[in-house]
């Protein structure tokens, strides 16, 4: 096969090479498929490239043993999930990841991503080391009610981004899996054999030509979510709207209404994952309160559990309060640049500098020190450990300062998490439930695990999981057009 006419021939076509086409492309690739990949960038990576590259993976991994957790397993792992991706999380596919989370752990270090046997502690939305393993909010009250406390953010080896180390893995594994790749190659719709409707192919524009593809056994588009299309956003996921977004921009939602156009369904479209630039190493510390000078969450779980708590429950502006002991007591490489925008003597005067109602921010923390000296937090029930009195002088943190010095117009990033359905195996479904024949999805183009909520590392490792299965699927599917008929030519 050569990228040099403007029709091609393969047996899987992968629309997207980020995580999720990468790993449905290897799966094809070694089944004996001939897989092409297009991808719209000049180069592999999609937004996993830019993330930070956490995998969540648990059950008994070799990291996890290696730290000193002995004791996860699948069922412990789908305890805290269900809970935590919840409300109406896809326990089908949740109990299938689950169950294979080991493998699939094994399978990321079969293509060569690497991971230290370490442990990074501290909470953080990344962790600054190499370490690879982190806490994602399992050891937080309510979920250490639910299920056995283990950690299970795997991180390939590298500082706070790592995606681009695992997408550099897959990438050189799909290559040598024999898969073809055509970079700059941006998909515009599928090609359906017009009588029942299956999805034979699709057309692209490369450099300002048009180029044709035959698929004989599947086309898989894993072109990631929609948060970078506004009209989209509006329509579907309004909780995003005007916030910043989280992707590599490319994320335009192409693939999904591709496949809509094709009789395809979607699913939790108005589901998304709100990130408040809130540092963590200082909520701990201290405390997560509203434009109101109320607390409303404990402070040591997911980041991303107290942004959801924030941005879609409580009136902004949101702020960090934290004392003057709090703030010198976080290591330098958990501060992120994050220095205090108003600092006060006393409560009285940085509620006023805040424009909180008098009093509010003073009752607030007598309340919070109260309990504190007891070494309790019965409203909130944040882990005994981070208790203490908070003491003047005061400061507060605004997350529309952002990390590294780079402000934030709202001070809030998210991305979509719904999608095409499909089945556990990718198959893509129509408006009546039934598959769209030859058509795959997985990624954040497809609607996966979650319910309405999230944890990191579930988008990784929901999109490498599924990826497999849909690429699996796609090699197996029989094939069509065995006689090379191209899209458009007569029957």
């Amino acid at each position: 096969m050569s990228e040099s006419g403007q029709h091609h021939d393969c047996d899987v076509l992968v629309i997207g090479f980020g995580c999720a086409g990468a790993a449905a492309a290897y799966e094809a690739a070694v089944a004996g498929a001939r897989v092409i990949i297009a991808e719209r960038a000049s180069g592999p990576g999609g937004s996993a490239a830019q993330s930070g590259g956490e995998i969540y993976l648990g059950g008994g991994t070799g990291i996890q043993r290696a730290c000193g957790f002995d004791g996860d397993d699948a069922d412990n792992m789908f305890a805290y999930l269900k809970a935590a991706l919840g409300p109406h999380a896809d326990e089908e596919k949740l109990r299938l990841y689950c169950d294979g989370s080991v493998e699939h752990f094994e399978w990321f270090r079969a293509r060569g991503v690497p991971f230290e046997p370490s442990l990074y502690e501290s909470p953080a939305w990344m962790a600054p080391t190499t370490d690879g393993l982190m806490w994602l909010g399992e050891n937080a009250w309510p979920y250490n009610t639910l299920a056995r406390a283990v950690p299970r953010g795997h991180r390939p080896s590298a500082p706070l981004f790592a995606g681009g180390v695992l997408m550099e893995k897959l990438a050189a594994a799909v290559a040598g899996a024999g898969a073809v790749i055509h970079t700059d190659t941006r998909a515009t719709d599928l090609v359906t054999d017009g009588a029942g409707g299956r999805v034979t192919g699709a057309t692209a524009r490369k450099f300002g030509e048009t180029v044709t593809y035959t698929a004989r056994r599947g086309v898989i588009i894993t072109t990631g979510g929609f948060v970078d299309n506004e009209e989209m956003l509006a329509e579907h996921a309004t909780a995003l709207v005007g916030h910043g977004k989280v992707s590599d921009g490319l994320d335009d939602g192409s693939g999904i209404l591709m496949a809509q156009k094709a009789g395809a369904a979607t699913r939790r479209m108005s589901s998304v994952q709100v990130a408040l630039t809130a540092l963590p190493a200082a909520l701990v510390r201290g405390m997560l309160v509203n434009a109101r000078g109320e607390r409303f969450i404990n402070e040591d779980v997911y980041p991303g559990t107290f942004s959801e708590a924030a941005v879609l429950h409580q009136p902004a502006p949101y702020w960090a309060i934290i004392d003057e002991k709090g703030y010198e007591d976080i290591p330098e490489s958990d501060v992120w640049g994050v220095r205090p925008k108003y600092a006060a003597e006393t409560l009285a005067e940085l509620e006023t500098e805040l424009g909180m109602p008098p009093g509010a921010l003073e009752t607030t923390v007598a309340t919070y020190n109260r309990h504190a000296a007891e070494g309790a937090d019965p409203y909130f029930h944040k882990d005994p450990k981070w208790l203490r009195p908070l003491t003047g002088p005061f400061a507060a943190l605004d997350p529309r300062d952002g990390f590294f010095g780079m402000a934030m117009e709202t001070g809030v990033n998210g991305f979509t998490l719904g999608g095409l359905r499909t089945t556990a195996d990718g198959s893509v479904l129509g408006l009546a439930g039934e598959p769209v024949p030859g058509l795959y999805a997985a990624g954040r183009a497809a609607s996966g695990l979650h319910g309405e909520g999230y944890v990191s590392g579930t988008s990784i490792g929901d999109g490498t999981f599924f990826g497999r299965r849909a690429g699996k699927a796609a090699a197996a599917n029989p094939a069509a057009n065995p006689a090379g008929t191209r899209p458009g030519d007569p029957a």
